[in-house]
């Protein structure tokens, strides 16, 4: 998939059960929404808020029936969405990022007849004080977008508060990390050809009408490596077929795109806005990656091949293949579910920023702390406490915070996500205690005022 794609679907009342050749299987809901909520610091409650604002089935049927294996078209008459989404990032919004809010590059890419322009089409210094020379410049984009260019305003979860909380409650509800992009195609206009993405997506369509045809993937379940440009012939052949949706989304309607869809979407007889939030979920795949780095533990996997082995004769490298296969084998039914899992957290939690921090307000409620202040954890925070004898590993998204035994009973409670007067934490005999950790807590940001 490409970093600007937009998000695709579209449809019939119908949509096949499975992808073309796809074999059936059992498919797991992607995270208990409130097991992954309070993991993660939230309530199980917002975070099932947020996803019934993108699918209108229950979060069971949508993990069972369409997670990772079929586009799902929800009407807003179906949402919870009386205003849509403009609540997200309205039009108006979109003015505000690209003429008042210094927006650099690559926060914004555009894109005409099916191809991404230079940014210095449209950036260039900022004037005195920003002589920076990535600034996105409002007239250029003006003349860009009149002249029928898809503005993508990008990393929108990084950079408008609507839209940061949003995604982060939404990926506690799906337990995957996400990214949010905005689409703002002109009347009558295409920003892509036909492709498919390497990550689910939800579409959200905040403003406008916008046709979507959307096909069955030529290849399913694709990685992120697996790039639809290098099937261009197939996506092409394929885009010409019957589609499995074809469907103008209308405000307030969302779709839901399992990654490798195949996808266009046109806007109609007005501009369109829309959201597509982007889903970065781990796949089978990426155990395999993180059980070959792992394997470099077994010595007999680390050995040297033969002096002179002739890497032009298959004969002279088939015993070394048996033999390495055999170790491998060997190495992976021994191989540790934790270590394994602890990879997994490194790679996923630094993909999923917790709430933004108020440096300012944090630096402010460490100096005021006393017995009588209230804290609560930190929202969105992916954390795992691990209680050993002597003390406790509190492991966080890019650290570890080690503290000493006597804090589990006072750290249980505060990770628990409600909030907590620092006087009231259990298994500490004096405030002195209570407040050392919790000031610990609030400068490690694991911890913020209430």
């Amino acid at each position: 998939m490409t970093r600007l794609d937009p998000p695709g679907g579209h449809g019939r009342p119908a949509v096949p059960s499975a992808p073309p050749g796809a074999a059936p299987r059992d498919t797991a809901a992607p995270h208990g929404v409130a097991e992954a909520a309070a993991a993660g610091g939230g309530s199980a409650s917002t975070a099932e808020a947020v996803l019934a604002r993108c699918v209108s089935v229950e979060p069971a049927k949508f993990a069972a029936a369409h997670w990772g294996q079929t586009p799902l078209l929800s009407r807003a008459a179906g949402l919870p969405n009386p205003a849509g989404f403009t609540d997200l990032l309205s039009p108006a919004d979109a003015d505000e990022l690209l003429s008042r809010r210094g927006l650099r590059t690559p926060f914004l890419r555009v894109a005409k007849d099916g191809q991404v322009l230079p940014a210095a089409r449209y950036t260039g210094g900022g004037g005195a004080g920003a002589e920076i020379g990535d600034q996105v410049l409002d007239e250029k984009v003006m003349q860009l977008y009149a002249d029928g260019a898809t503005l993508v305003l990008q990393g929108l979860h990084r950079t408008w508060p609507a839209l940061i909380d949003f995604t982060r409650d939404l990926s506690l509800a799906v337990g995957q990390p996400m990214q949010v992009n905005a689409y703002l195609t002109p009347a009558g206009n295409q920003g892509f050809a036909t492709h498919y993405d390497t990550h689910d997506v939800f579409v959200l369509q905040v403003d406008g009408r916008k046709h979507w045809r959307v096909h069955p993937p030529v290849l399913p379940e694709p990685l992120e490596r697996q790039q639809w440009g290098g099937r261009a012939d197939e996506v092409t052949a394929t885009a010409q077929g019957e589609p499995a949706l074809d469907v103008v989304l209308e405000p307030g309607d969302a779709l839901y795109l399992p990654r490798g869809w195949l996808h266009s979407a046109e806007a109609q007889e007005s501009s369109s806005l829309h959201l597509t939030v982007g889903i970065r979920a781990l796949t089978r795949y990426a155990l395999v990656e993180e059980l070959l780095a792992l394997a470099a533990e077994d010595r007999r996997l680390r050995a040297t091949l033969p002096f002179g082995t002739d890497l032009a004769d298959p004969d002279a490298i088939e015993p070394e293949l048996t033999e390495t296969v055999e170790a491998l084998r060997d190495w992976l039914l021994r191989a540790d579910p934790g270590k394994v899992a602890a990879r997994l957290r490194h790679r996923a939690w630094p993909a999923s920023r917790p709430a933004p921090l108020r440096p300012l307000a944090q630096a402010e409620a460490i100096a005021a702390l006393d017995a009588d202040s209230r804290v609560t954890v930190r929202p969105g925070l992916r954390r795992q406490l691990d209680e050993r004898d002597e003390q406790v590993v509190l492991r966080l998204f890019d650290r570890a915070v080690t503290l000493p035994a006597q804090c589990a009973p006072a750290l249980r409670v505060l990770l628990a996500g409600t909030v907590v007067r620092v006087g009231d934490l259990p298994g500490l005999d004096a405030d002195t205690d209570r407040l050392t950790l919790t000031r610990r807590l609030l400068r490690e940001a694991v911890l913020v005022p209430a």
